[in-house]
């Protein structure tokens, strides 16, 4: 499609960069006095924005961590959740220095990495489905990812010519391919579906329909909430909001049994849930 639009000269807006590796402002260096032409109290008062961004920035990372070491990955390799927070709390002194964008976690794109090391069992018979392996735990991909991060600011003059549209279009795909195997955005689709139709998971057979749909518009709710919170001018208490939906969580005890949450919840895999549940099955027989 970069290609076509070049060739054709369609008049897309285009990737902007600039033209040289210097700062983007002629008034600044490379690093940045903390405290600048402010006063004093400054620092004082920026504590509680500082605080707001701390809780923000804890959960994202924590958050892409446990979707990355979820046990249905399969991972061999232990998890590191104290060194990969350790390591974006030392970049964000270094990006915070030199004003650079701050070094967060990426959970579309963690996902989408994990997702891509998927390793499946061939298929030999016919409508034979494949087997979940695991997934092929290495470095070079992630390497390689930065390094050419690194390198794209020598590349400019070729970047200038990658249309918008083109990128809109991969961040699409990326974020639409990472909602598979989602439970939410699965319950999300029961509402417009017949109930002969609906798939066999594991909670529509312990949990009531109708449940199962509250449960789905309380989140919902909740979804909506932050992102009009996150585009307007209200968005500095966004970290607090997120916050919030912990004491969400814990009042939907009042409204749902221990039991029902245990399979809303998604706290294991789907698949994990019907082989114990088969197991229960099976024992009741057994007893009967």
């Amino acid at each position: 499609m970069v290609l076509l639009d070049f060739v054709v000269g369609i008049p897309s807006p285009k990737l902007h960069v600039p033209h040289a590796f210097k700062p983007t402002r002629d008034d600044r260096g490379w690093f940045i006095n903390p405290i600048g032409p402010n006063p004093w109290w400054t620092v004082l008062a920026a504590l509680v924005p500082a605080l707001l961004c701390t809780i923000l920035i804890f959960m994202d990372q924590q958050i892409s961590a446990v979707i990355v070491n979820r046990k249905e990955h399969k991972l061999k390799k232990g998890c590191g959740y104290h060194l990969d927070l350790f390591m974006v709390a030392v970049m964000l002194g270094v990006c915070s220095v030199m004003g650079l964008p701050w070094f967060v976690a990426a959970t579309v794109l963690s996902i989408t990495h994990v997702n891509s090391l998927k390793v499946e069992s061939d298929c030999s018979a016919p409508g034979e489905q494949p087997k979940f392996l695991g997934i092929r735990e290495q470095r070079v991909t992630g390497l390689l990812i930065f390094a050419l991060m690194g390198c794209s600011v020598f590349f400019t003059s070729v970047l200038k010519f990658i249309p918008m549209p083109v990128l809109y279009g991969v961040f699409l795909y990326m974020g639409v391919s990472s909602l598979r195997g989602i439970q939410f955005f699965d319950r999300l689709k029961l509402f417009w579906m017949p109930a002969k139709h609906q798939p066999d998971f594991i909670y529509l057979r312990h949990v009531p329909l109708r449940k199962v749909h509250f449960f789905t518009a309380i989140q919902l709710i909740c979804l909506v909430l932050l992102w009009t919170i996150k585009v307007s001018r209200a968005a500095i208490i966004f970290p607090m909001m997120v916050l919030a939906l912990v004491f969400v969580r814990k009042a939907m005890d009042l409204c749902f049994s221990k039991r029902e949450l245990s399979f809303l919840d998604d706290l294991m895999p789907e698949r994990k849930k019907k082989l114990d549940d088969g197991r229960n099955e099976a024992g009741e027989e057994e007893e009967d």
